[in-house]
């Protein structure tokens, strides 16, 4: 709970947080709650699916494909950070989250958000490596290799994210406790502030740099490589084989990465609360859903794990049901 003053001086204390929503229809309630809540499940069932097929066929069991199983985990979090208390809202005629629920979810929104854009990358260096130096990719992408990236990236986002999340904490928030949104995000909680606020902005400039703007520079450096290589490929086979490994990860960068720049390292000065809303729906809710379908649908290794448990050959006790 945060104490402030008001104007004449007395002590208020905001214990909780107005949570405004999807700016929505009241009579489209009902129909956006089941489109949502689909959506939900399709993220949950489709990374659950992912990890499963990357756990049970060992032949996935490489550097790209623990990566991808750690994406999956990664956004199936992600969306559940804040899509199960969209839905609960929207079914409420208060709809409010206590000032420490608040911190928490803003707490992990940030370290699924953050080691999401660290596993891109992650990701992009494992296809650069496999395409540019072919005979020595199990050298140099280790198992040890490996394990260090992935310790690296949850280390450094969960530093991050609670560094962000105790700086909040600081704020003296205003008499308004009313969030213009359907979530905690850092943004919309600041501008309800009172305190000064110069030290949360700074942050944000120098982590969002390391946590956004680094990894998107590395990723379009290891896929510019990667493009010279493909163009110094003969055949017109090689090539549509080279790019059909890459196709599915360029996807998923850019429905992550053109959604976060364009709202939050681009914004135009008639930005509305509408088009913030529906812009953060694009990346906690859409992304996460596509994902799955992106990667099963534009690898055959993955479809090929995919039919060998529908025929049961991973699970033979399925047989005896």
């Amino acid at each position: 709970m945060k104490q402030v003053h008001d104007e004449n001086g007395n002590q208020t204390i905001i214990s909780e947080f107005l949570l405004l929503g999807m700016p929505i229809q009241p009579e489209l309630t009902t129909p956006f709650y089941a489109l949502f809540l689909t959506m939900y499940l399709t993220t949950v069932l489709g990374n659950m699916l992912i990890i499963l097929l990357i756990y049970v066929d060992s032949r996935l069991h490489t550097p790209m494909y623990l990566f991808l199983s750690n994406l999956s985990f990664s956004d199936m979090c992600f969306s559940s950070v804040t899509v199960p208390k969209l839905l609960v809202n929207m079914q409420s005629s208060k709809p409010i989250i206590s000032y420490t629920n608040c911190l928490t979810q803003l707490y992990f929104f940030l370290l699924f958000a953050d080691v999401e854009s660290f596993l891109l990358v992650a990701m992009a260096y494992d296809r650069y490596v496999a395409i540019c130096y072919p005979l020595h990719y199990t050298v140099m992408m280790s198992p040890k290799l490996c394990g260090s990236l992935l310790a690296l990236s949850w280390a450094l986002t969960f530093s991050i994210s609670l560094l962000h999340t105790l700086l909040v904490s600081q704020v003296v928030f205003c008499d308004s406790n009313i969030i213009p949104h359907f979530f905690c995000d850092m943004s919309a909680l600041l501008k309800l502030a009172c305190s000064d606020i110069h030290i949360n902005e700074l942050m944000i400039f120098i982590f969002g740099g390391l946590v956004l703007v680094v990894p998107f520079l590395l990723i379009i450096a290891s896929y510019s490589r990667i493009l010279f290589s493909i163009l110094k490929v003969p055949s017109v086979r090689g090539i549509r084989k080279t790019f059909s490994t890459c196709s599915s990860h360029l996807s998923v960068v850019s429905l992550f990465y053109g959604t976060i720049i364009g709202l939050y390292l681009c914004p135009s000065a008639n930005n509305s609360t509408v088009k913030e809303t529906v812009m953060s729906i694009m990346y906690t809710v859409v992304t996460p859903m596509l994902n799955p379908f992106i990667y099963s649908l534009r690898n055959q290794d993955m479809k090929g794990a995919f039919k060998k448990l529908l025929e049961g050959r991973k699970f033979p006790f399925f047989l005896k049901l």
